[in-house]
């Protein structure tokens, strides 16, 4: 993870932001898209020189008062803005510590929550993606593509190393952007752990996601719609909603649905399986 992901984050935001929608004139040619530093450092009250110093990652700690007035110019919605805070201040303010290893215990509240998910499929990841439990729905979509094969199951190892990943998501090059955003978000770039994935997915994987991890950072859609290809059940068109556990549980829970009625006709065709889990 680079040590400028605070001012590749600021940059990205930046040019993604219309003069229209912050009450600018447009007109004028412009060598970048959205707006420019100048633009962007009047309106968060800032100088241009610091501004400059930020996108280039030559001062990554700046005060809680620049990080909104930035927050405010540029329109960042609250996850953004947490996001934004996390990159400036180190995972210390966010869901864990560097240096805490992720958490692979479910409590029993949460697992009997999963269990009552059926028939839907869903999954509970922690922050590395490894899938800690999941419903019996789950399990019938993922075990026949082998993404249940690892111990434990990855969402980010099996989509860059498992060769079936290919097949069972016609939309890879999306789904690895995803699945790269969500592993990034809310870490310190010094996290032990998150360190020793990235390095093996670099070496395991190389370029596919060597340059997602290296790129400008994002936040990840918490939810959207997936096409997934079902050995016997053929493409299915699922929708997606994350839901946050609380922060000490550092877990994420994932939850589908079908996205159209042939792909609700096709899961109502199975029959039930047990909920299965990760031991821990």
């Amino acid at each position: 993870m680079s040590d400028r992901e605070l001012g590749a984050f600021l940059r990205a935001r930046r040019e993604a932001v219309t003069p229209a929608e912050v009450g600018l004139p447009s007109g004028g040619r412009r060598r970048t898209p959205g707006l420019r530093r100048s633009e962007l450092a009047t309106l968060a009250g800032i100088s241009v020189e610091y501004l400059t110093r930020l996108e280039q990652g030559r001062d990554r700690h700046p005060s809680a008062e620049v990080l909104g007035a930035l927050s405010d110019a540029l329109l960042l919605p609250a996850d953004a803005r947490v996001h934004l805070r996390i990159l400036a201040k180190g995972r210390g303010l966010g869901a864990c510590c560097a240096g805490v290893p992720p958490t692979v215990a479910v409590r029993p509240s949460v697992r009997a929550l999963v269990a009552r998910l059926e028939p839907a499929p869903a999954l509970l990841v922690n922050r590395l993606g490894d899938i800690l439990a999941w419903t019996g729905g789950y399990d019938r979509l993922a075990r026949p593509v082998g993404l249940l094969d690892g111990a434990p199951p990855n969402l980010t190892r099996f989509h860059f190393t498992d060769e079936r990943a290919r097949t069972a998501y016609p939309d890879w090059e999306h789904v690895a952007d995803e699945r790269v955003a969500a592993l990034r978000a809310g870490f310190a770039s010094d996290d032990p752990h998150l360190r020793d994935l990235v390095d093996e997915l670099t070496i395991t994987a190389g370029a596919p996601f060597g340059r997602r991890a290296g790129g400008p950072p994002r936040l990840p859609n918490r939810n959207g719609a997936e096409r997934f290809v079902h050995p016997s059940l053929g493409e299915l068109r699922l929708v997606y909603e994350t839901l946050e556990l609380p922060v000490a549980d550092d877990q994420q829970l994932i939850v589908y649905l079908p996205g159209d009625e042939a792909t609700a006709e096709a899961l109502d065709r199975r029959e039930p399986v047990r909920l299965r889990a990760v031991p821990g």
